[in-house]
């Protein structure tokens, strides 16, 4: 849901992140107002993005290897964050991963990505805290295969970043009914069952096992989350 990145032209070094401070601002004042912060890099093998908007802690570690960890605090107004790390192209995979995620608040992890042509911004998800989506979501069926039972959503968002700077764009979600933390998800498999409810994806962008946490009306978000992927 917050969403739009600037690609970092260097190997990011495992450090933290808080919004607001020093360079990152920089970054997002320019492509994206005064209160987003944004950076991606790859490392070892994987892709990793963080971004943020408005005020809050954000603190998203991007540990060696496979691994990132996050704890967060969101604050009043427009106040999220989404970090992860993933593979840049997505597309059909079996994200094997495992690890903590306690959220208090709206929050989801997730597999998280994008496409082009068209434009679309997708959650495979597995775990949340409170749902509380800031667009209304279209429930548009249920599958259940060897990993669980999943029940599908559109929404829509207008005027909101993307990708491609400030769009309209609809978002696809796959919501697990059975919450877990660790295990396999074979996003082909949901890409499959999304086609079979009219619901079509372009050319796949980066993807990424993400932890997400934001403010909804007056409902804050905070907890702490570590994962490793494989």
């Amino acid at each position: 849901m917050l969403s739009s990145f600037v690609l970092a032209a260097v190997t990011l070094i495992p450090g933290v992140f808080t919004a607001p401070s020093g360079f990152l601002p920089q970054l997002g004042d320019f492509f994206h107002g005064s209160n987003s912060n944004a950076i991606q890099a790859r490392q070892g093998g994987y892709f990793w993005s963080s971004w943020s908007e408005g005020g809050g802690t954000f603190r998203c570690n991007n540990g060696g290897g496979s691994s990132y960890s996050v704890t967060w605090q969101s604050s009043g107004g427009s106040s999220g964050f989404v970090c992860g790390k993933g593979w840049s192209p997505g597309g059909n995979r079996a994200v094997k991963y495992s690890g903590t995620y306690e959220p208090k608040g709206p929050s989801y992890l997730a597999v998280y990505g994008w496409t082009r042509n068209p434009l679309i911004e997708y959650y495979i998800m597995d775990a949340h805290g409170d749902l509380l989506p800031n667009e209304p979501w279209t429930e548009k069926g249920n599958f259940t295969f060897e990993e669980g039972t999943y029940t599908v959503y559109t929404s829509t968002r207008v005027n909101k970043p993307s990708i491609i700077g400030t769009t309209t764009f609809q978002q696809y979600w796959s919501v697990r009914t059975e919450q877990r933390v660790g295990g396999t998800i074979t996003t082909g498999k949901h890409f499959d069952e999304w086609a079979k409810l009219g619901m079509r994806l372009g050319g796949h962008d980066y993807m990424i096992l993400a932890t997400e946490g934001y403010t909804s009306g007056s409902v804050t978000s905070n907890g702490t989350s570590s994962i490793t992927l494989g």
